[in-house]
């Protein structure tokens, strides 16, 4: 256990070391992204003239819900790690670590995580800059409960964003191109996860529908419990459903990499190989 702890707690630290290389470009994400925080404040500003509250929330309560979504997107949201584990088998680079005690998903949940760091803390800076600004159209919930379901929440959301790009990445054992696969869930998740506009304003059979599907605890669920959207039982309701999925996500993650070396191990014994020959 002690081994396993050493092993990937080294490669959590040559993630940060990688990923501050590039702490500039995170930080002008981060500044960046504070033009989207200000078109949204507009068009929301716009949408609630004349009006007390939409959907049951008043103009603090929305404008909250967005600032958390955008901090959750730079702590948890998975950017390009599809990509990357797409890159890493069409190279062979996947072959290094067939060959050692080494948990693939481990290793590359390990350098996620140190790169969600590194990026959810370079975007504090930007939104210290910003928060005198928008301080007064923010309104945080006061319940201690929502932090102590809202973070074990943010890490199973953290899983299942991991594990969606690590489903996508993987699908580059069958097919040479995944972006279409990415594009597609990336428009999905937009809407049916509360990155367009809160669920809560969606008609009641969608947002139902939604509650049982992975992509409303990527960034929704904990958005909503930190922000006050969801009441205590439905929090606790919504641990449970998230729990499910991230177990059933790893399932098929396992399924995925067991299928996928097998086609893998098989494509590279090709028949001028000296191994195969009689």
């Amino acid at each position: 256990m002690l081994t396993a702890f050493n092993k990937y707690r080294h490669v959590f630290l040559v993630g940060l070391q990688s990923n501050l290389v590039y702490r500039w470009n995170f930080a002008l994400r981060g500044f960046f992204s504070l033009f989207h925080l200000l078109v949204v404040f507009i068009l929301w500003g716009a949408a609630y003239q004349g009006k007390a509250s939409i959907g049951g929330f008043d103009l603090a309560q929305t404008m909250t819900y967005f600032v958390v979504l955008l901090m959750m997107q730079f702590f948890i949201g998975a950017f390009n790690e599809d990509y990357q584990i797409s890159e890493e088998i069409r190279n062979g680079l996947i072959n290094q670590f067939l060959l050692k005690p080494i948990n693939y998903f481990a290793y590359r949940f390990t350098i996620y995580g140190a790169a969600r760091l590194v990026s959810g803390a370079l975007f504090l800076i930007p939104l210290a800059v910003a928060y005198p600004f928008i301080s007064d159209y923010l309104s945080f919930p006061a319940e201690g409960w929502r932090l102590a379901l809202g973070l074990p929440a943010m890490l199973l959301s953290a899983l299942i964003q991991f594990s969606i790009a690590y489903c996508f990445g993987l699908l580059t054992f069958w097919f040479l191109e995944i972006q279409g696969f990415v594009i597609l869930s990336l428009a999905v998740e937009s809407l049916l996860g509360g990155q367009m506009f809160p669920l809560d304003l969606m008609p009641e059979w969608v947002f139902r529908a939604a509650q049982y599907l992975p992509f409303y605890y990527q960034m929704y669920f904990p958005v909503a419990i930190f922000t006050g959207r969801i009441d205590q039982s439905l929090a606790v309701q919504g641990l449970g459903i998230q729990l499910v999925w991230v177990v059933l996500l790893l399932l098929f993650n396992r399924f995925l990499w067991t299928r996928g070396l097998r086609r893998h191990t098989a494509v590279r014994l090709e028949p001028s190989d000296p191994r195969t020959r009689p």
